[in-house]
């Protein structure tokens, strides 16, 4: 799909009776591991291109002027690292609305 143009979106999708996966960060590791996803691709993936397909591009998303600050940072020393381990939770703060709540 990529290859043809088209945006690609990746999410945990947890649903009990099909997929009983609710991290996300495995499905980020997931798609670079079985899909060939380089990172930055998975980050886009998971963020613009996730926001964009519920219809809300336009106010999630990306760090952007005008959009809701909602943001996760990561305690990895660079983005490899993310989807090397992968199975641990490496969300160090999350950020919802402008707010730290974690």
């Amino acid at each position: 799909m990529m290859d043809a143009g088209i945006a690609v979106a990746i999410a945990s999708d947890f649903n009990p009776g099909s997929s009983p996966n609710f991290n996300l960060q495995l499905s980020m590791a997931i798609a670079c591991l079985k899909y060939g996803m380089v990172p930055a691709q998975v980050l886009t993936a998971v963020t613009l291109n996730a926001a964009c397909a519920i219809g809300r591009g336009a106010t999630k998303g990306s760090i952007e002027v005008g959009k809701d600050a909602d943001i996760v940072i990561w305690n990895c020393p660079d983005l490899e690292f993310l989807f090397y381990r992968f199975g641990n939770n490496q969300a160090k703060n999350v950020i919802k609305n402008g707010e730290l709540i974690f």
